[in-house]
């Protein structure tokens, strides 16, 4: 239940550590928190193109079943929503385009929160393993909007707010 958010709090934590030793792209918790999204992105956006029978992880077969009813060709939504983790993923990494990827991944995972609540409403299960709960799945979805509308926070407005002054 709790292995997407350590797929962002470890490399997260890890990058910062780099930080810390001198590695100069990481000296920001806010940078290092968004390249943390970014390894946790190339994971979940694998589960969409792998069979389901592959291993311990989530595969296509898995997240076809998360889809609502009302979406239209459900299978072609999980390749497409896939294809757009790894170009937030990408865009996250570099940081002229940080801001909008930021901006366009909140906007997916509004989009995918309705296949998060119908799969803790119908316990869709992913290899096997109990469904996450509800009350668990949409608290974790907000961290991750949140995180990516940090990614669209201009350096310069998140510098001025960390000084105590206002952007100009």
């Amino acid at each position: 239940m709790f292995g997407t958010l350590m797929l962002i709090a470890v490399p997260s934590v890890l990058f910062r550590l780099l930080g810390a030793f001198g590695v100069e792209r990481f000296a920001t918790w806010r940078v290092s928190v968004l390249h943390g999204l970014a390894v946790m992105l190339v994971f979940t956006a694998s589960a969409h193109f792998v069979p389901s029978s592959l291993g311990p992880v989530p595969g296509h077969h898995d997240l076809v079943a998360m889809v609502p009813t009302f979406v239209p060709f459900p299978r072609l939504a999980v390749y497409a929503t896939g294809v757009l983790e790894l170009l937030g993923a990408a865009g996250l990494v570099r940081e002229a385009t940080r801001p909008a990827a930021g901006l366009c991944l909140a906007a997916l995972f509004v989009l995918m929160l309705p296949a998060n609540i119908h799969a803790a409403v119908e316990h869709i299960a992913f290899n096997g393993e109990p469904a996450t709960p509800l009350w668990f799945r949409v608290p974790e979805q907000a961290i991750f909007i949140g995180v990516a509308l940090w990614a669209y926070v201009p350096k310069r407005a998140a510098a001025a707010h960390r000084a105590g002054g206002v952007p100009a």
